[in-house]
Order: C-alpha cells, then structure tokens, then sequence
C-alpha cells in the first residue's frame, strides 16, 4: 500500500513552523527533507524516522518498524498530531543526521 497525498500534506503542515522543509516522492512513498538532510519516511501512511540516539534520546518508547521488506528499522513516531513534538524531534536529530551526498550527473 502507497501512502497518499493527504497525509503527506497533513504532515508538512504540522512543520510549517520550520523553514526549508522539502520532499520527495519515492515509489508511491515520501521523504521529507529539513535542512538538506533527509528527516522522515512516509511508507503506508506511517511516520518513520532513523533510529539515531537523539531520536531514541527523544522517544525512549517507540517502537521500531520495517518501512518495507529487506530496509532497516525505523523508529515509528505516533505523536504525528503534535505539532510542537514533531518540530522539536526534528531539531534534535538534525545534527546528527548525515549530510546528504550530492548525485553526480553521468
């Protein structure tokens, strides 16, 4: 099942807050940028983070989840109607997350 569009828009606007959110559609999926750094996954409607430890850090109870057979695990985030949480959660893993590397034209 893909994720669709209302819930990705729902979730851009719980950052509204923030400026150079951005996102890409990936097979019927979503990523959110902030900042140039990938942030979030959207897979099957469901808010997925990296399980880095300021994340871990930040929701010492989540629960980790496929976004899809042979990924890594996420951290699935629940608190997505909590706008205040969703923005802090992304400051906190900025710095932590990996610059992304530029693609390179053949």
């Amino acid at each position: 099942m893909a994720s669709t569009k209302e819930y990705l828009n729902f979730i851009l606007d719980q950052f509204s807050d923030l400026e150079e959110i951005s996102y890409r559609a990936m097979m019927g999926e979503f990523i959110i940028y902030y900042r140039s750094k990938i942030v979030v996954g959207i897979y099957d409607d469901r808010f997925l983070v990296k399980p880095v430890k300021s994340a871990i850090d930040y929701m010492p109870q989540a629960t980790y989840e496929l976004p899809y057979n042979g990924a890594k695990e996420m951290l699935l985030v629940e608190e997505v109607e909590n706008k205040e949480f969703l923005t802090g959660l992304l400051k906190a893993m900025y710095d932590e997350l990996p610059i992304q590397k530029s693609r390179t034209q053949k």
